[in-house]
């Protein structure tokens, strides 16, 4: 019960938390990653990944990262949106992955023209005095890509091993 409430949560969560705190602050915690991939440690076995899968799981993770510092390197992302990107591939290993980098960057694109689109206008008075909007309305400041991440994450963790692997019988009220 416990495992399943874990599968059902943790991941979702600690995304939202990473969509939040990049949206707020311009910057994602070493911390999301870290819980990320310990959170995969305890559940893959208990979800029934075998050694073979997890270790898959782990090539996916390492190819994303590499890619991702590559996109760092060059200033295109973050070094936070690197980190949860290869975080979150680890959880969806090579079965999901493509899907999960189309619909972020999709998101991502989106999220970009909106952005870019809010900074030709002036903002409200009201507006003006918050940090995080006026960090956002900077024309030098990045894109939080950490929010595009997460909404791809959240679109695809439904269709996952992770959530079928839940016995939904469990939660249902006798």
């Amino acid at each position: 019960m416990i495992a399943d409430l874990l599968r059902i949560s943790l991941f979702p969560a600690l995304m939202a938390f990473a969509a939040t705190s990049d949206l707020l602050t311009m910057t994602i915690s070493n911390r999301i990653s870290l819980l990320l991939v310990a959170g995969f440690l305890v559940l893959a076995p208990l979800t029934g990944l075998g050694a073979y899968d997890i270790l898959l799981h782990f090539g996916a993770g390492a190819l994303v990262l590499a890619v991702a510092f590559g996109c760092f390197a060059m200033g295109w992302i973050g070094g936070g949106d690197a980190k949860v990107v290869a975080a979150a591939a680890l959880w969806f290993g090579f079965d999901h992955l493509l899907d999960y980098l189309l619909y972020a960057s999709l998101f991502g694109g989106a999220l970009t023209l909106l952005l870019l689109g809010f900074r030709q206008w002036p903002l409200p008075y009201r507006l003006a005095c918050q940090g995080w909007v006026l960090r956002l309305h900077d024309q030098q400041t990045g894109i939080p890509y950490g929010i595009a991440l997460a909404m791809g994450a959240l679109v695809i963790y439904p269709h996952t091993e992770w959530i079928k692997a839940v016995d939904i019988a469990r939660f249902t009220l006798s």
